[in-house]
C-alpha cells in the first residue's frame, strides 16, 4: 500500500514458467498488496507455479489474445479493490523493482498513468532490443506524437501503472484483444485528457523473454498507425469510433468477472 492506496500488480501470462518465479521474487512486496496473474492457456506449467507462489491465478479456458488477458486482469484488479494498478509481463523483460517508483507517482495525485520507457535513456539498444523493432518504436512514435498531439517517448512499452479511475472509465471492450490493445488504450487515455507521465526503463531480450515475430510486428504497427488515426479524425470531427465512446456498455464493470476458468490459489 502506498499513501493508502491499495497496489496491484497483474500479470498477463502465456507460456512464463521458466521467468515466473525470478519475475516473482523481485516485485516489491513490501508495498504491493495483490499479485493477479491471467494464463491465457498456456501450455507449459505456468499456472502449477503461480498456485505454488501463492498468487491469485485465473484461467482461460483458451486463448484469448494479450489484449484480452489484460482485459481479464484489469477486471479482477478492480473487482479486489485495487486503486492503483501495475502491469507487469512475467516473462522478466522489464524489471519489478520500478513498481514502487510507478505506483508512487500515480499515489502523488501527479499522474494518472505512468509508462515504464525503454527509450528514455540507452537501455533499450543496450539491453538487446533488435534494432528494426527500435527504429520501428521511434518510427511509429514520431508519428503517433505528431497525430495525436502527445509528447511521448514511446508509446510500446508493456509495462505500465493505471489509477483506478483511468480503468474505471475506459472503454477497453471496444479494444481489439490482440497487441495493439495497448496502444489503443493509451489513445483513449490521452481522448478522455488523463495525466500521462513516464519513468526511464532498463529491459532485457533474451531467448525466454516473449516477443512477437516480424510479421506479427508488422500487423501491430499498421494497427497502430490505424488508431492514431481514428483519433485524428475524432479530434476533427470528421468520424465517430467507438474506442472513443463516452459510454457505459464498454467500460470493463460490463464484463461479468471473471470469464473463463478460474483457479484462486489464495
Amino acid at each position: 500500500m502506498i499513501a493508502g492506496r491499495k497496489v496491484a500488480v497483474v500479470l498477463p501470462a502465456y507460456n512464463a514458467a521458466r521467468t515466473l518465479r525470478q519475475t516473482f521474487a523481485e516485485i516489491p512486496h513490501e508495498v504491493v498488496d495483490d499479485v493477479i496473474l491471467t494464463d491465457d492457456a498456456s501450455r507449459d506449467d505456468t499456472v502449477a507455479i503461480a498456485q505454488e507462489l501463492e498468487i491469485h491465478v485465473l484461467r482461460h479456458d483458451r486463448n484469448r489474445g494479450y489484449g484480452g488477458n489484460q482485459k481479464t486482469c484489469y477486471t479482477a484488479a478492480l473487482a479486489r479493490g485495487a486503486d492503483i494498478i501495475v502491469m507487469l509481463h512475467p516473462d522478466y523483460q522489464y524489471t519489478p523493482r520500478l513498481v514502487t517508483a510507478m505506483a508512487s507517482m500515480i499515489a502523488s495525485d501527479q499522474y494518472d498513468v505512468v509508462l515504464a520507457s525503454r527509450i528514455l535513456g540507452r537501455g533499450a539498444l543496450t539491453g538487446g532490443m533488435p534494432t528494426y523493432k527500435y527504429v520501428s518504436n521511434r518510427a511509429l512514435t514520431l508519428v503517433q506524437n505528431l497525430l495525436m498531439g502527445q509528447k511521448l517517448s514511446e508509446f510500446h512499452t508493456g509495462y505500465r501503472a493505471w489509477s483506478r479511475a483511468v480503468l474505471e472509465r475506459l472503454p477497453l471492450l471496444a479494444c481489439s484483444d490482440d497487441f495493439v490493445f495497448d496502444n489503443q488504450m493509451l489513445a483513449q487515455a490521452a481522448w478522455f485528457g488523463f495525466r500521462m507521465g513516464e519513468i526511464s526503463c532498463p529491459t532485457k531480450y533474451f531467448p525466454e523473454a516473449s516477443s512477437i515475430n516480424f510479421r506479427r510486428s508488422v500487423t501491430y504497427g499498421i494497427g497502430v498507425l490505424r488508431t492514431s488515426f481514428q483519433y485524428r479524425m475524432q479530434c476533427l470531427g470528421v468520424s465517430s469510433s467507438p474506442l472513443f465512446a463516452d459510454g457505459t456498455t464498454d467500460r470493463l464493470q460490463a464484463l461479468p468477472p471473471p470469464y473463463g476458468d478460474t483457479g484462486n490459489s489464495a
